[in-house]
């Protein structure tokens, strides 16, 4: 089991079952070796090998074990085939590894399809789906979308709360009770921080100010919140056998290194065209392979995603959560960086597994608001029935009622509900105690706060309104 963490400072960012990937064979020594006998270059050359046979971007880890292709006689070959292939389209981002080389990237076919399907299922598609498009709707989704982030990004780094406790924290605004808590808050002001932001220039001052939202009251030393690393025992490995994977660049190295990607997230070149997504792509992986704080660098990693999509005019990507995808393969999430650091600083493999996290975020969404829209359109035909309900709710009130009628055990909340809908206090205070008058819900007290209950048959209370 490898236990895989950020610093000495136990950051989590999961706990997966894999193992090292095998680093591929040396490019030159493969040349020297082949180049002894005459004519084989020149005959792999010729077989026009893709940077990614099949549309898989495959890791010699993974190539070593495929069924050879009927020309190529080992699979040494056809590694060499294939990185030459890669090579002619690799790009250099003006970033550099700990080992003064720079990152490289490349665009074969299977990131130009992906990029593809974002930009037709991210744009046109989601924006033209009634909640999206529907200004009353709208609201519900975003806060939907931000609450789930805002979870799932913590979690990933080891926050504990379940779901269920979370959610129930951010609607009602209460206070977090302990430490994993406190990230998820903490998560959720950032996000909102970053859309405040994401018109913009990054600056390392911006960073901090981020790590500032997403660390406060989570350090064990408060005087690192916002402040760059000073200590270089900064490792990714397995605690059991002292295994090291990955040691970020020394911490002398940061500021200038903040500087650079800073640069890199503002840099606009019309002669020199990269993506909108694989700009905000690339930067995730840059700060998070950094690693300049003591903790929160994965969060702060993917808050940038975020403030890259939105600063280049995705708004779309509000509406998803990819912590929420990263969440159920942390493994894979991991192995990117991995592959990357293991072949000559190939940022594609990173690239790749980000765009097919995006686009099964997007995927799930629109399935999700398929759904939702189904269950919307019978609640709204039942309501329908009488032309007093109609005249009696408002669009927050139904989609209210609609809840309880699917789940008559739900409890409902002023402050929960504020929030669901992005409303006033007394807004949604006015909602919930005219649906009381009308007999549709109940109103109780927990704690210090009033709750609101669905009535005993509700169904046919609304049915008998004529």
């Amino acid at each position: 089991m490898l236990n895989v963490r950020i610093n000495t400072n136990s950051e989590i960012i999961g706990i997966l079952y894999m193992k090292i990937p095998t680093t591929p064979p040396d490019f030159n020594s493969l040349i020297n070796n082949i180049a002894k006998e005459p004519g084989k270059i020149g005959a792999l050359l010729s077989l026009g090998a893709k940077a990614d046979p099949q549309g898989k971007y495959h890791h010699w880890d993974k190539l070593r074990h495929l069924k050879l292709p009927s020309q190529i006689s080992t699979h040494e070959e056809w590694w060499l085939a294939i990185k030459f292939a890669r090579k002619a389209l690799y790009k250099n981002i003006p970033h550099s590894d700990k080992n003064s080389n720079y990152f490289v990237y490349s665009e074969p076919d299977a990131v130009r399809r992906l990029l593809h399907e974002i930009d037709i299922h991210g744009g046109g598609e989601l924006k033209a789906t009634e909640q999206v498009a529907n200004p009353s709707t709208r609201d519900t989704y975003l806060i939907n979308s931000l609450i789930e982030e805002s979870i799932t990004s913590s979690q990933l780094e080891g926050a504990a709360t379940t779901r269920k406790v979370a959610k129930e924290m951010l609607r009602q605004k209460r206070e977090p009770r302990d430490k994993s808590e406190t990230m998820i808050l903490n998560n959720y002001y950032a996000m909102e921080f970053i859309k405040d932001i994401s018109n913009e220039e990054l600056t390392p001052e911006l960073i901090y100010e981020l790590h500032v939202i997403l660390s406060k009251n989570t350090f064990d030393d408060p005087g690192m919140v916002g402040k760059l690393r000073t200590a270089d025992d900064v490792y990714v490995g397995d605690d059991r056998d002292a295994t090291i994977i990955h040691v970020p660049p020394k911490a002398k190295e940061l500021a200038s290194r903040m500087k650079s990607i800073c640069d890199f997230a503002n840099s606009r070149h019309p002669t020199n065209f990269l993506h909108p997504v694989l700009r905000a792509i690339i930067l995730h992986f840059l700060l998070a392979y950094d690693h300049p704080f003591e903790d929160g660098n994965g969060r702060t990693a993917r808050a940038l995603f975020y403030w890259s999509m939105l600063k280049q005019g995705y708004w779309t990507i509000e509406f998803i959560s990819i912590s929420r995808i990263l969440k159920l393969a942390p493994a894979k999430y991991t192995r990117a960086y991995l592959h990357t650091e293991t072949d000559e600083s190939d940022v594609t493999y990173f690239i790749i597994h980000q765009l097919e996290v995006i686009n099964k975020a997007i995927g799930d969404l629109l399935e999700y608001l398929e759904k939702k829209s189904n269950e919307i359109k019978a609640a709204e035909q039942f309501i329908r029935k009488s032309s007093n309900i109609r005249s009696l709710l408002n669009n927050r009130q139904a989609a209210l009622i609609n809840r309880a009628l699917k789940n008559p055990d739900a409890v409902f909340y002023i402050e929960s509900h504020r929030g669901a809908h992005n409303v006033t206090y007394d807004t949604a205070r006015t909602d919930l105690l005219k649906l009381v008058n009308m007999g549709f819900l109940k109103k109780t007290k927990t704690g210090k706060a009033f709750a609101f209950l669905a009535t005993a048959n509700l169904k046919k209370k609304l049915e008998n309104i004529k």
